[in-house]
């Protein structure tokens, strides 16, 4: 019996023994540990778990939220094969503990040094921005610096996120869980390779095709294939461009032409407008002088506005060119940018791509038609529009005025300042005096609308007559004399006086009242010359006859009183001698008697005024002698040369010249003083 039991113990014990070593056996086939990461297939999917069978004794159970994308939806189905990390196996009694989140993270940061390894890029998608550049998600959240998004730091961020790109590792921490990337290395690795083949290529008026990678204020960079060139916005077009941005933006496919290359500083110069024809080449054959266009005004500047009247084809429309009448001070008071504006071609320098435009000749031009209404010599009423120094402006039609100069305000009166005659805003009767049409200039006179006195001068004031006037002004050469308002005449040093008159000023001072006679009238000229001297002499002369006519005695020293009484009695007595009274007699005989005294003293004047001449002929004979004197000198100097033996024929001819010039010149002295006493005498 305890044999028998004995053998089945032992038969149980060995049984039990061969299970385990086929369970260990079964086990060890499948060589799973934690940590490991195997391949396994789901089973079943239900609301809270996926059953996954790895080929272990029991099948492993993994939260469906492992499985769930951000939006919510499972990305699992059964019969799908997934790999798992293995959590667990279950050894101290529990279930298998798989996990697919952490195996993917596993794959993912072996993806990660194999990639930081071999120097391969690795693929992401940009998931946002953060504090310094973008969160790039790889599996795993990585970092990608601003300084690393493209080769040149771009200044906008927000246009990356979303974007699916390869980058390069930089630098990853598994334990702590960081992972930094870089675009920039796997474009510059790019670059250099397209740059390689660019340059074999590159040189000045290659056409090449290129991908604009930025806009700025001043142009964009394109890239050519590696290499960045600098697209400037005047080399966009040959209009006008406000901002490239207008023309490119980035990411835009071009064609461009090399302008400049330099290989040593690798710098190329790009242009747009050069692959088209330029339309300065051909401007002649679709604009000519008097062309009229419609243009957009482009530019405003202080001097006049450019107006484009066809792309790549401007013009200045000058300031003057703006209004047939109104004085335009600022363009920007006629015109705004971007008006449409009529204008005519003035004319065209092709070889310094200028066109002078006109606005004002698309209008009529009312200065053509002043001559007709306004035909020189007509009068007209206008008003005063504005007074400067040299005279005053008068409206006489829309926006045409006409220039009255200080000269054609008066005729004899001399105008100071046109203040003196007109104020702003008064009206006058003008006279047309010239239109010029070419240069718009229209000349008034105030003055011409009455007559000129001086068209009768020589009749009011003829030559020889004596007149009155007050002395306005003295000077080196004579004085300046008021016959009446605003008529001058001017009276000659030489004709102030008989004598030799050195300073005028001494001898007759500003607002003396003299007599002076006419001795010459120029209307044309305006001028009247005078002379005191000859009024004097004029009186002198009338004072000499009325002496004359009194009857002298034989000795001439005396006058006969008694004839003279006698013969003024016999006219003053009354033919009826009864009928006279004693004392008109007597009153007569007085009144003749202061008559006498009167001539008497005529006499004594003129006899004084006679010695005065018979001085001035002392005179003239003294300095008549002095010249005989001189006239003798200049003779024996003369003679003295003639004897003289000089050697040399030159030194002879200079002697002579200049004793010849030596008696010239005593001849002219002499001769000047002679006709100095003649004009005295």
């Amino acid at each position: 019996m305890l044999e028998e039991k004995a053998g089945d113990h032992n038969g149980k014990q060995e049984g039990m023994e061969s299970f385990s070593d086929l369970f260990e056996a079964s086990v060890g086939a499948v060589g799973i540990e934690t940590g490991e990461i195997v391949s396994g297939t789901v089973v079943s999917v239900d609301t809270a778990t996926v059953t996954v069978d790895v080929g272990y004794k029991s099948e492993g159970m993994i939260p469906v939220g492992e499985f769930r994308s951000p939006q919510g939806e499972t990305s699992v189905a059964e019969g799908d094969s997934i790999e798992v990390l293995v959590v667990s196996t279950g050894s101290a009694g529990g279930g298998l503990v798989l996990s697919f989140r952490r195996a993917k993270e596993a794959i993912i940061w072996k993806n990660i040094e194999e990639a930081f390894n071999s120097e391969t890029p690795i693929e992401g998608t940009v998931i946002g921005k953060v504090k310094g550049g973008l969160s790039v998600d790889l599996g795993v959240t990585a970092f990608l610096p601003g300084s690393h998004i493209e080769i040149r730091p771009p200044r906008g961020l927000d246009r990356y996120v979303g974007e699916t790109q390869e980058y390069a590792i930089l630098k990853f921490n598994r334990a702590r869980g960081n992972v930094v990337v870089s675009r920039k290395v796997l474009l510059e690795k790019e670059r250099n390779v397209q740059m390689d083949k660019t340059l074999a290529v590159l040189d000045e008026g290659v056409v090449l095709e290129g991908v604009v990678k930025n806009v700025t204020d001043y142009g964009a960079f394109v890239d050519v294939g590696g290499l960045d060139g600098l697209l400037h916005v005047t080399d966009m077009s040959y209009g006008r461009i406000t901002s490239p941005s207008e023309r490119v933006k980035p990411g835009d496919v071009i064609k461009v032409v090399v302008l400049k290359f330099d290989a040593e500083a690798r710098r190329v110069s790009l242009g747009m407008k050069q692959l088209q024809e330029d339309p300065w080449d051909t401007i002649t054959d679709r604009l000519f002088p008097g062309s009229r266009l419609r243009g957009k005004v482009v530019s405003i500047v202080d001097y006049g506005a450019f107006v484009e009247v066809e792309e790549g084809i401007e013009g200045l429309v000058h300031v003057s060119e703006m209004s047939w009448t109104t004085r335009v001070t600022h363009p920007s008071k006629v015109v705004s940018v971007s008006d449409e504006v009529e204008v005519v071609v003035l004319g065209i320098d092709q070889s310094n791509r200028r066109v002078s435009l006109g606005m004002k000749q698309a209008t009529s031009n009312p200065w053509e038609q002043l001559p007709i209404d306004y035909p020189v010599g007509t009068q007209l009423s206008g008003t005063v529009t504005s007074v400067t120094d040299f005279g005053f402006f008068v409206n006489v039609a829309d926006g045409i005025d006409g220039l009255v100069h200080v000269s054609d305000m008066h005729w004899t009166k001399r105008v100071s300042h046109p203040s003196e005659v007109v104020d702003k805003g008064s009206s006058v009767e003008v006279m047309v005096l010239s239109i010029d049409v070419p240069n718009e200039r229209l000349s008034l006179g105030l003055k011409q609308v009455s007559e000129d006195p001086w068209n009768n001068m020589d009749h009011r004031y003829p030559v020889g007559c004596t007149v009155q006037g007050k002395v306005t002004n003295v000077t080196d050469f004579g004085a300046f004399v008021e016959i009446e308002e605003g008529v001058e005449g001017m009276v000659h040093v030489s004709e102030l006086s008989t004598e030799r008159v050195e300073d005028p000023r001494e001898f007759i001072k500003v607002g003396e009242v003299v007599s002076a006679q006419v001795l010459g009238l120029d209307r044309k000229e305006k001028k009247i010359s005078l002379s005191l001297k000859s009024a004097v002499q004029e009186g002198a002369g009338q004072k000499q006859e009325a002496a004359s006519g009194v009857d002298m005695g034989s000795t001439g020293s005396a006058f006969n009183l008694g004839a003279m009484l006698s013969e003024q009695l016999q006219r003053d007595e009354p033919a009826d001698e009864a009928s006279a009274e004693p004392g008109e007699k007597e009153a007569a005989v007085e009144e003749v008697t202061a008559e006498a005294a009167a001539v008497e003293e005529v006499a004594e004047e003129v006899t004084a005024e006679a010695a005065a001449v018979e001085e001035v002929a002392e005179e003239v004979t003294a300095e008549a002698a002095a010249v005989e004197e001189v006239a003798e000198e200049v003779t024996a100097e003369a003679a003295a040369v003639e004897e003289v033996d000089i050697a040399s024929e030159s030194s002879e001819e200079k002697l002579i010249d200049s004793a010849g010039d030596r008696s010239g010149e005593e001849l002219q002295t002499t001769t000047e003083e002679n006709d100095a006493g003649d004009e005295e005498n």
